[in-house]
C-alpha cells in the first residue's frame, strides 16, 4: 500500500480473540468500519453531517473481503491502515493493511456506496460528490 489516506491504532484484548487465542476474525472487518467512520469523523465532519451533503441516507457497506496473514494475539498493538480509494460510479473500494511493525496482520478492502431514496426505494447515487470531496483533502 502506498502512502495511507488514513490510519487507527488499536491495542489487542483478550476480549477480541477467541478460544485459539488469536483475534477473532470478525473483529477485523469491524475495525475496518471504525477506521473508515474515523476518518470520516476526522476529516469530512463525520457521517451524518458528510450524508446532510450529499443528499444521502448512508454511505453503506456492498462488499468485503481479507486476507488473514498471521495472527494478532492479546497485547499486540498493531495499526491498521487505510489507503486511497479505487472508484466508479457507483461506489468506492479501499484498501486497508493491518501491521505490527513489518508483519502483515490482514489485507483487506471495502466496497461501499452513497446510498439515497430516490422514487420510493433506496438506490446507489452516483459518488463524483464524495471523490471531489475527499480528492479536496
Amino acid at each position: 500500500m502506498t502512502t495511507p489516506l488514513h490510519s487507527i491504532e488499536i491495542q489487542i484484548s483478550f476480549g477480541h480473540c477467541d478460544a485459539a487465542g488469536i483475534v477473532f476474525y470478525p473483529n477485523y472487518f469491524r475495525w475496518f468500519d471504525r477506521c473508515f467512520h474515523t476518518f470520516l469523523l476526522d476529516r469530512l465532519g463525520g457521517h451524518a453531517g458528510l450524508c446532510a451533503q450529499l443528499g444521502a441516507r448512508g454511505i453503506g457497506l456492498m462488499h468485503v473481503d481479507a486476507d488473514f496473514r498471521s495472527p494478532g494475539t492479546d497485547g499486540d498493538r498493531f495499526v491498521l491502515e487505510m489507503g486511497a480509494p479505487r472508484w466508479s460510479g457507483r461506489s468506492l473500494t479501499l484498501p486497508y493493511t493491518g501491521r505490527i511493525g513489518t508483519r502483515i496482520l490482514v489485507e483487506g478492502i471495502e466496497t461501499r456506496g452513497v446510498f439515497g431514496e430516490r422514487d420510493g426505494r433506496m438506490t446507489a447515487l452516483p459518488v463524483a460528490p464524495l471523490r471531489e470531496m475527499i480528492d479536496a483533502l
